[in-house]
């Protein structure tokens, strides 16, 4: 039988390489619950609503989101999403996904996870916000992963539909909601028209993890940070300012901030936020001491698994494994679950070694 090999062997092997991914504990903050279905959960959910699926059977399914995701256009790399929301637009769908999304993270050797949605989205289909959050809700608490549900409000959306997704995280928050997001399109809807609303959430203690500096500057990142979020999801172009007259002024703001960014490579490459792994920003902002840890985003359009990302980083921008255990002993640290859900995350990513 072929020996383990030792993580810090930094392996060459794809075997082994994958073999160690998947070993690896994770910890897992930034995945998008309509981003994430199973193929085959999707195929099924089509039929069972009567709504044309793209492709009649699982590996063509598969391959037109491969497809899509390798466009190199963000339009092409969206289509997907109005597929999934219609197909999950039933309490029993999304309780489904929920679970399924929950195990799949488990299976692939998360210790920890927190998952995204905009309930609201599934109001045009008949199911209303309410509904939506309590199937999520009940899906998750089937699997035995710790696990969180963030509610997100959509940036393109008007202020009042904003605020009925920031009540509702608040309505269900102690009961499986953790977090609040602002999502969608980031260039031309900044978040500071929000801030009353933010401010809100954070004196009610409902943590914030704003998507910024993903789709537009840098300096949302820091407009995120002053606005109360504790999290950053992206974040990548914070890495234009590294070695810049500004920057080091930005970078030390948002290490004072204790500011943590849930970056998501794949998905950055395939929305043209970056053009490679390999020269992926992550890179230069690990070098430049920021907060940050690597997620899948949206595993079904993406295509991916969050194992495959940790090797990728591995294989293709020059990590080893003892800075990816690293990146989740911080995304432990950051996330929004209680207390002995961190901790006990925390201590099994501290005792990991792959040399068993």
């Amino acid at each position: 039988m072929k020996d383990t090999p030792h993580p810090t062997s930094r392996p060459t092997d794809p075997v082994d390489i994958d073999m160690i991914a998947r070993r690896l504990p994770k910890v897992l903050l930034h995945e998008h619950l309509d981003g994430g279905l199973r193929v085959s959960t999707l195929l099924d959910l089509l039929q069972q609503r009567g709504l044309q699926a793209p492709a009649a059977d699982e590996d063509s399914l598969a391959a037109w989101f491969d497809a899509r995701a390798h466009a190199g256009s963000l339009v092409e790399y969206l289509r997907g999403f109005a597929l999934t929301i219609a197909a999950m637009a039933t309490p029993a769908a999304l309780q489904r996904v929920a679970f399924e999304a929950a195990e799949d993270a488990r299976l692939d050797g998360c210790v920890l996870a927190e998952f995204r949605i905009a309930p609201l989205l599934f109001e045009p289909h008949g199911v209303s916000g309410e509904a939506a959050v309590e199937a999520m809700l009940a899906g998750l608490a089937r699997s035995p992963l710790p696990t969180g549900l963030i509610v997100c409000g959509m940036r393109q959306h008007d202020a009042a539909e904003i605020t009925r997704s920031a009540e509702l995280a608040l309505r269900y928050q102690g009961r499986g909601v953790v977090g609040f997001d602002l999502a969608g399109p980031e260039h031309g809807f900044p978040a500071t028209p929000h801030a009353a609303l933010l401010a809100r959430l954070t004196e009610r203690g409902l943590p914030l993890t704003l998507h910024a500096g993903e789709a537009d500057g840098a300096e949302r990142v820091l407009e995120a940070g002053r606005l109360g979020a504790r999290r950053i999801g992206h974040g990548v172009r914070l890495a234009e300012v590294i070695g810049t007259p500004k920057g080091a002024a930005m970078l030390d703001e948002v290490r004072s901030m204790g500011l943590h960014l849930e970056v998501c490579p794949t998905s950055n490459v395939h929305t043209g936020a970056a053009t490679s792994i390999a020269t992926h920003p992550i890179r230069a902002l690990w070098d430049a001491g920021v907060s940050l840890s690597f997620h899948t985003d949206n595993r079904l359009i993406s295509c991916l698994s969050h194992s495959d990302e940790a090797a990728a980083l591995v294989r293709e921008a020059g990590f080893s494994w003892e800075d990816l255990k690293r990146m989740g002993q911080a995304a432990a640290d950051a996330s929004f679950l209680p207390g002995a859900d961190r901790a006990a995350a925390r201590a099994t990513i501290d005792a990991w070694s792959a040399a068993a």
